[in-house]
């Protein structure tokens, strides 16, 4: 790739693949021993001992992975953590450093030659850096230069609607507070983030059905609940704490239900590190039973469920359903009902991919429980029908009554550390009247009421030159978006990219015609105000708010925070004009908790209920038994199956993790669990279709889409024969975003539908 032009793509490039055993079981010993030798490759033994006594602890810091709960009750002191947690720190807590010299000897170009885990691999970035147009190299540029070359360009645009502000799931609720309120207040609402990508489909959903976009359990009622159902979910790789949860259910007399087309470690067997049966590999079964759909066989199989229930209900009236909870608590019931009558099992089996017996099963199991908890994750959420198939979750926990009581409850899984709490600071290029009204009555100032950008749309509008301007707090937004190659197109059509960032990635090297990396603190990293050691809050999936503070001294003096960087932004772009009170967040987090808590609801008397450890639970309606809608009713949905018709020669791709990677940063080049070493561009099919395509296990293929009429072609991947269903493939990501066409997207919540691409296969140089 030249230098104009660096890669947007990892390099096709095959390294030297080894096929191990499946495994059936996560955790025990290995992971262990994985995580402590990832951390001891970043750091010394002293700097890693201290980090890992500090991570998710209540008087230390929260882990930049995912977004899973810590305990109410006691935390182990020593193992708060799992695998991919040390993982995350040991990526973050490095000691390796990108200095100037670094940036000298090293062309954008010749970065971008690199694939995604050597780039990964440098270091922190310990300056602020600088990219002039036409210019091969960054160079150093100081913190005020920086700022005042931001403010020029955003002064300087026709409209502020012509800015793009993304955000990443990583960034504290008080630097999300204040990149929303500097970005209303310079005249936008485009705020589009990684929510738009991953859970939206799960806040529209719910929000549309209970009255609010969050899930409604906490922790504790896993330990109360009788079923446990798990969608689209790899808990065992991307939110490895959640095994010890799963365990502690199943101890207690759980059924564990799970719904996947492959078959995941992490949901067959758990050998709990923290204890001496895990550590011994006497591993504990999870799964009661396991439901390997098609790809988007989820509402079908749901729909099945309900049927059957049905039909046991209505065989003895009150026996299955919570009519008492249906009659006062819901709507829709009787079109619904009617709706379901019309559908045959049969129609449904084959859309699933499941048998009718174990349909039957399943029904069987779930007929007299009422606490019953669904769990779910991006294996539901990036599909074209993602919003009907959550509310096809909600129709089931409805019909049970299981929402709003002990033990039961929707569980969306947010992937991101503080994706929620972005999200609760009002980073949504979609804010209700309420939160704009109050922001207008605190600061003085009317925002901007109309819609801006969500990540597609942002990604269009840089396309077509209407975006000039993109500025990305945290995240690596080329590699985690779709169509990798319209969405490099697009970036190197801005004038100015920005990047706030601990660490080089790819977004840096495919970038505008000039570029900025603003490298700031991370969450292991001490940053002290006027002598003074600060902390900040994040939110986790089950809405507890908690205090998080870093304990580490910096790899370098030149970093800064987050809320300082958005301050320094902030003070030179808007200067005597600004509203707020940029000076004063400069000088202490309380400032900036003192004003949250004066424009988002459930936030009262914020700085002194999260010094209490462990924090506070924000105000959620469904957990309290009642459904914020417009009449006080949860809404029962009907929706109709729609089943793609795929050619003799397509197959159906996902794309998904590896064990070795949390979101886009590549730990390694392994997938422990599902027996691949050394290798990423690998393809995961069925031995039928491998042998009906006239290939073979092992031969390097060529990966094809040809939706919209363009051909979009990720090359090299080996043919790996896996258990998956027939005509389904998976493939990892970001290696494969580049065949997700940026035109198909979720209804309603336009979602990228990165779960189901239709794809075609040719051998590699044929």
């Amino acid at each position: 790739m030249s230098e104009n032009k660096p890669n947007p793509e990892n390099p096709e490039v095959l390294l030297d693949l080894k096929l191990i055993k499946v495994s059936d079981k996560a955790a025990g010993l290995t992971a262990v021993v994985v995580g402590v030798s990832h951390m001891l490759k970043e750091m010394d033994v002293l700097r890693g001992l201290k980090v890992s006594l500090a991570l998710n602890q209540k008087k230390g810091f929260d882990c930049p992975g995912c977004a899973w709960p810590d305990p109410d009750d006691e935390r182990s002191g020593f193992a708060e953590y799992c695998e991919n947690g040390l993982k995350a720190i040991a990526e973050e807590a490095t000691t390796k450093k990108l200095t100037t010299e670094f940036f000298v000897q090293n062309s954008v170009g010749a970065l971008a030659d690199l694939n995604d885990y050597e780039i990964g691999k440098k270091g922190r970035i310990a300056q602020p850096m600088y990219l002039p147009q036409d210019a091969m190299h960054y160079q150093p540029i100081s913190w005020d230069d920086a700022f005042s070359k931001i403010a020029g360009h955003l002064n300087q645009l026709a409209s502020p609607n012509e800015a793009v502000f993304y955000t990443s799931g990583r960034t504290s609720n008080e630097a999300a507070f204040l990149y929303q309120l500097f970005v209303r207040e310079y005249g936008t609402n485009n705020l589009p983030d990684c929510s738009n990508m991953c859970h939206e489909s799960s806040g529209v959903a719910l929000t549309e059905s209970l009255g609010i976009g969050k899930g409604s359990v906490k922790l504790e009622d896993f330990y109360e609940a009788e079923v446990i159902i798990i969608l689209g979910q790899n808990p065992g790789t991307n939110h490895p704490r959640m095994l010890s949860a799963l365990q502690k259910a199943k101890d207690n007399g759980a059924t564990i239900i799970s719904v996947n087309p492959l078959m995941e470690a992490g949901l067959v067997g758990f050998n709990n590190p923290q204890k001496v049966r895990g550590l011994l590999g006497l591993k504990s079964k999870l799964t009661d039973i396991y439901l390997q759909v098609k790809i988007n066989g989820d509402m079908a199989l749901l729909k099945a469920i309900e049927l059957l229930l049905l039909e046991e209900d209505e065989k003895n009236p009150g026996s299955v359903f919570d009519h008492d909870f249906i009659a006062k608590h819901t709507e829709n019931y009787v079109p619904f009902v009617e709706h379901l009558k019309q559908n045959k099992l049969e129609v449904f089996s084959e859309a699933c991919g499941i048998p009718i017996a174990k349909m039957k099963e399943t029904a069987e199991v779930l007929k007299h429980k009422k606490k019953i908890i669904a769990c779910w994750a991006m294996g539901l959420t990036q599909h074209k029908n993602a919003v009907d198939s959550i509310k096809e979750i909600v129709n089931l926990l409805l019909l049970k009554g299981s929402i709003g009581k002990p033990g039961a409850g929707t569980c969306p899984v947010r992937g991101h550390s503080n994706v929620q709490g972005d999200r609760t600071m009002g980073i949504y290029e979609k804010p209700s009247k309420l939160f704009l009204d109050n922001i207008e009555k605190v600061f003085h100032f009317t925002p901007p009421q109309a819609h801006g950008y969500d990540t597609v749309e942002a990604i269009h509008a840089m396309h077509k030159g209407d975006a000039k301007v993109f500025i990305a707090m945290g995240g690596n937004f080329l590699s985690a978006t779709p169509d990798t190659n319209y969405t490099a197109e697009a970036l190197r059509n801005c004038d100015l990219t920005v990047h706030v960032s601990t660490k080089l990635n790819r977004s840096h090297l495919v970038h505008g015609k000039e570029a900025l990396i603003l490298p700031c603190l991370g969450r292991s990293d001490k940053d002290e105000m006027n002598g003074e050691l600060q902390f900040v809050t994040c939110e986790n999936s089950m809405g507890v708010v908690q205090m998080s503070k870093g304990m580490l001294k910096p790899v370098s003096n030149h970093l800064i925070s987050e809320s300082a960087i958005v301050c320094g932004i902030a003070k030179a772009t808007l200067g005597s004009n600004a509203k707020a009170n940029w000076s004063q967040y400069e000088k202490h987090n309380d400032f900036i908790r003192n004003d949250i808590e004066k424009v988002i609801m459930g936030f009262d008397n914020y700085n002194e209920k999260v010094r209490k450890p462990g924090g506070f639970y924000l105000p959620n309606s469904n957990r309290e038994g009642w459904f914020s809608t417009m009449n006080a009713k949860a809404k029962f949905n009907i929706s109709i199956i729609t089943s793609q018709v795929l050619a003799s020669d397509e197959l159906m791709m996902m794309t998904i993790r590896s064990h070795d990677q949390f979101n886009t940063t590549i730990y390694g080049n392994d997938d422990r669990y599902r027996g691949i070493e050394n290798e990423r561009r690998v393809i995961l099919m069925n031995d039928k279709d491998i042998e009906k395509l006239g290939m073979k296990a092992s031969d390097t293929i060529d990966i094809f889409n040809y939706s919209d009429g363009i051909e979009r072609v990720a090359r090299r991947f080996i043919i790996v024969s896996y258990n998956i269903p027939e005509q389904c493939a998976a493939t990892y990501f970001p290696e494969t975003n580049v065949l997700v066409p940026i035109n198909s997207t979720a209804e309603k919540s336009n979602t990228p539908t990165s779960k189901m691409v239709i794809i075609k296969l040719k051998k590699h140089g044929g």
